[in-house]
């Protein structure tokens, strides 16, 4: 699957809303599945599992089926690859790797959307997200929720009291993070005990520093980690995480869920925290403060006058079986009655080019679908389309060796050495 790809076609891609359509339920037939058990495996926990809940009940009601979660957290992968071993996967299972999802479907063990699956995603989503779901030209995933990782919350009581407007460059970040830490109400909330955040610092620092095409070219294998680009981009974030109190507390202990507490909660130690749309959700759940009103959010700042840029992510739903009842709930989260039901719970963003942008309770949200067509450029999360031993899980190579920078951000140099040695090993190939 061709995985460089031009601006036109990811902003046609994006596209969230379409005049005059009427959410549909795709899934068909009232009780059709009654007393057949469908099991779907994701690594949502808390208000996202929530939310996705709120719509695997939409598709029990319609059809009669059973859904039964399985959370599997960060190490989905893994979880599946045990089932797998023991011949049980997960009916349906939804994945943020795209190149984990090549790999299923390269070892044979994902089932090929057909019939009604097949013919919801190619109605409702552009060609890019079919591509996208597609491995050698056969279709296997549905992209039902898509995530905006260039963002830096911010609570405005913390900026107001330190006089800080929200920075558009990346000297104007240290600047203000250098004011927030002398006014004392906090600065950088980073988790670094979620490795997949660090791999987010790297790349929207990277998609600026390096460029679109040189972000292309990490991202297929055809420069090496020790390209002058990304030793300069680990020297950037050496810059930010060595600042004087830019970062607070002890990173490497710091999950994402108390990482919003902390900046968001009842009694808030930091004032910042990069991360996607989706931590509005968490914010909602604190219950503390509304976002929009004291939690809002600024792109990821630009570095020596690099355009406008939004790195975006997706979870994919994909197959392990062809169980007609597993093509149905495929069928049902592509559509736009699936998308509409997650769109009211917040946190979400959808692909599906038939969503209206109405669906969206608050204009925070809207801003941001908004922002995927006006960005100058829009990458695929870098890390998401590595094998999953270097990009994806606990144990992945980039995510290890990232917080061990993060611990002792020494030598960009020998990280990137480091990086280079773990993509050979992992992707099996050099540049």
């Amino acid at each position: 699957m061709p995985r460089r790809v031009q601006l036109s076609a990811i902003l046609a891609a994006l596209v969230l809303v379409t005049a005059g359509c009427v959410a549909t339920n795709d899934a068909g037939g009232k009780g059709r599945f009654a007393g057949e058990t469908v099991e779907v495996a994701a690594i949502w926990t808390g208000t996202e599992q929530a939310s996705f809940r709120a719509v695997l009940d939409a598709f029990e009601e319609d059809t009669g089926a059973t859904v039964r979660y399985t959370s599997g957290g960060d190490d989905l992968p893994t979880l599946l690859n045990s089932r797998l071993a023991g011949g049980s996967p997960p009916d349906v299972a939804l994945l943020g790797q795209p190149g984990v999802v090549a790999q299923y479907a390269r070892r044979g063990v994902l089932a090929e959307l057909t019939g009604e699956a097949a013919e919801a995603v190619r109605a409702h989503y552009s060609p890019f997200w079919v591509e996208l779901g597609s491995v050698e030209d056969a279709l296997y995933g549905v992209h039902y929720k898509v995530a905006h990782k260039s963002l830096i919350w911010y609570r405005v009581e913390a900026f107001d009291e330190a006089g800080v407007s929200p920075p558009q460059t990346w000297p104007e970040l240290l600047d203000a993070t250098r004011t927030l830490a002398d006014a004392g109400v906090g600065t950088m909330s980073v988790p670094g005990a979620d490795g997949w955040v660090l791999t987010d610092w790297f790349e929207n620092a990277y998609l600026r520093v390096a460029g679109a095409e040189r972000y292309d070219q990490l991202a297929q294998r055809e420069i090496p980690w020790t390209d002058p680009s990304v030793v300069a981009t680990l020297e950037l974030l050496q810059e930010y995480w060595t600042l004087d109190r830019a970062v607070q507390g002890d990173p490497l202990q710091l999950k994402f869920d108390q990482a919003v507490a902390d900046v968001f909660g009842p009694v808030p130690k930091s004032a910042m925290l990069f991360q996607a749309d989706f931590v509005a959700a968490e914010i909602q759940r604190l219950g503390t403060v509304a976002v929009g009103d004291q939690a809002r959010f600024f792109p990821w700042p630009s570095i020596d006058g690099s355009p406008s840029s939004v790195v975006v992510a997706s979870d994919q739903a994909v197959a392990f079986t062809d169980r007609p009842a597993a093509m149905a709930l495929l069928a049902f989260l592509a559509s736009p009655a699936a998308a509409e039901i997650a769109a009211g719970y917040g946190g979400f963003l959808s692909a599906n080019q038939h969503l209206d942008l109405a669906a969206y309770p608050e204009p925070e949200t809207r801003e941001l679908a908004e922002s995927l067509h006006t960005a100058e450029v829009v990458r695929f999360d870098l890390s998401d389309l590595a094998p999953q031993t270097f990009g994806g899980g606990t144990s992945a190579s980039m995510w290890r060796l990232l917080q061990e920078f993060l611990a002792d951000p020494a030598d960009p140099a020998r990280l990137a050495q480091r990086l280079e040695a773990a993509a050979e090993r992992d992707f099996g190939t050099r540049p």
